[in-house]
């Protein structure tokens, strides 16, 4: 059984791509160009992260570029500071937007969400870098096959008592949960459990009580249960 990526040292990348502060306008577009990311650490002394340059920081020298039409004092249309930079202390945003490696890929994907970013530089508790987390690494965890998925649920489901009589199928990510449950009332913890497995994408029911009877079908949607 391959056991789910629980972290973000399961998925992160862990030689990251970075710049110094004194790295040029220049330098980090073609940085950016040649390994094709959409942003880069900015790094001091041994390897700790001040901030992120990312292309949003960039554009604004061409969107502050005048049109062969423009008139002397015409309002800039983007930050000014940031299209007169030349350096990448210039050009960043700081704070840098971090994650920490043992971090969940749940609260990795929540601080992209919530920070609007796609990449995350990874740091210790010394905010030395340590690697790059990107929505793409994060999303890796919804490959895993349909095999592995059901593998790692049945164990799920083996360390819950009065799911004994469950089993369990997988199709494309979304796992049915079959057999009997004699306590309906215990139906969120289990699923909750299983929602866990990363890979999973949605939960079903095809429960029958412990006689066989009463036997129900729906859609349980783990997420917006586990209110």
């Amino acid at each position: 059984m391959t056991v789910s990526p629980h972290t973000v040292s399961d998925l992160m990348t862990h030689t990251a791509v970075a710049v110094g502060s004194r790295a040029s306008y220049k330098d980090i577009v073609e940085l950016m160009n040649q390994w094709k990311v959409s942003a880069l650490p900015v790094l001091v002394g041994e390897g700790r992260v001040i901030g992120v340059v990312s292309e949003a920081d960039l554009l604004p020298k061409e969107g502050n570029r005048p049109a062969a039409t423009s008139a002397p004092g015409d309002p800039a249309s983007m930050d000014a500071g940031k299209a007169d930079a030349l350096f990448a202390e210039q050009l960043m945003s700081s704070p840098a937007v971090t994650v920490h490696a043992d971090a969940t890929i749940a609260e990795a994907a929540r601080i992209m969400a919530r920070r609007h970013v796609k990449r995350l530089p990874v740091v210790d508790g010394s905010g030395l870098l340590q690697g790059v987390v990107s929505r793409g690494d994060l999303l890796k965890v919804f490959l895993r096959s349909d095999e592995e998925i059901a593998a790692e649920a049945l164990g799920v489901l083996g360390g819950i008592e009065a799911a004994a009589g469950m089993g369990v199928q997988v199709s494309d990510g979304v796992v049915t949960l079959g057999g009997t449950l004699s306590d309906r009332s215990l139906v969120p913890l289990i699923a909750r459990a299983v929602r866990a497995v990363e890979g999973v994408i949605d939960i079903r029911l095809d429960l029958s009580d412990r006689d066989g009877h009463d036997r129900a079908r729906g859609a349980w949607h783990a997420a917006g249960s586990a209110e």
